[in-house]
């Protein structure tokens, strides 16, 4: 059996940062520490914080006065952020840098009068920060058919976003029927989905075609690891999103030649290590490595959390 590792998988530069975050949190000031949310969707990294002490919170209402909230990297609304402020807590935000610029551009169109269309999932965390921002002037729609339910006249003005972690092609499908129905709508600058998103994407759709079977390292509500899974799926073959090795199956593999592994943005590495030894111990095993695209971002820990580190050093 062949098993092929795609090259970029795994943690992106967004993750990393957050995981670093509440890392240094924690360094600096004990296990005490909420988040807002899960810092990242995905099982591995969210229980390994909660055994370390680490609470993670669906309200800010949960978190006593004065104690320390960080915010998830799918970012917050105002409205949490004002919360925040009432209730006396001192905030990290672990924001990804990518989300807060749709959020900063939400906030730019909505201010020069814009009616915002928001392609994305309903009830994702990133949307729901992000419409939170203004949420009197963006609409949310997840599919070409509800554009053409959208209320706006060919006189209105119009601009469009999207979640960071889309598939490439659907968001494309949605956004040009956008384009046919109102041709002067307005797109950001440079596209908001993520560099890790489409990259990984990317590897996917160049791998799978020779694959027998293609395994997704993520957790369920992880929406980029979702879309990998589908993008495997488009090719026709056998697509599996999992958690780790404890939930593979021997009967997936029976009979196949070619294995494709890739893992979504949150998804540590070490869960497709475990993978590839599971295979190991009962298939004879040649694992290779397919780079397909170069990745070399990083972003800096947040500037509340770096003063910090001055005042203690």
């Amino acid at each position: 059996m062949r098993v092929i590792l795609a090259n970029p998988r795994g943690f992106c530069a967004g993750v990393n940062m957050a995981i670093a975050c509440l890392d240094e949190t924690i360094r600096m000031f004990g296990s005490n520490v909420y988040v807002y949310h899960e810092i990242v969707h995905n099982k591995h990294v969210v229980e390994r914080f909660t055994r370390q002490g680490v609470t993670f919170v669906d309200s800010v209402e949960e978190v006593p006065e004065g104690s320390i909230l960080l915010y998830s990297a799918h970012g917050v609304s105002p409205e949490i952020r004002r919360q925040t402020q009432e209730r006396d807590l001192r905030a990290i935000d672990a924001t990804c840098p990518l989300v807060t610029k749709v959020h900063l551009e939400a906030v730019r169109y909505a201010r020069q009068g814009y009616n915002i269309v928001l392609i994305g999932h309903e009830g994702h965390d990133e949307v729901i920060g992000t419409m939170g921002e203004a949420p009197e002037s963006i609409t949310l729609v997840e599919t070409p058919d509800e554009v053409d339910m959208l209320p706006f006249g060919a006189d209105d003005k119009l601009a469009y976003l999207t979640q960071t972690t889309l598939s490439v092609d659907e968001a494309k499908q949605v956004i040009d029927r956008l384009k046919q129905r109102y041709p002067d709508i307005v797109s950001p600058p440079k596209e908001d989905i993520c560099y890790a998103t489409t990259n990984r994407q990317e590897a996917v759709a160049a791998l799978s075609p020779n694959a027998d079977v293609v395994i997704v390292l993520g957790s369920q509500n992880s929406s980029n690891s979702q879309r990998l899974k589908e993008l495997a799926g488009t090719e026709g073959k056998p697509s599996f999103l999992i958690d780790g090795a404890h939930e593979l199956q021997k009967e997936w593999f029976e009979g196949v030649e070619t294995v494709v592994i890739t893992a979504g943005a949150s998804a540590p590495e070490i869960v497709v290590q475990d993978c590839v030894e599971w295979l190991k111990q009962r298939f004879d095993v040649q694992c290779d490595e397919a780079l397909i695209r170069e990745e070399d971002v990083h972003f800096p820990l947040p500037r509340e959390l770096r003063k910090l580190q001055i005042q203690q050093s």
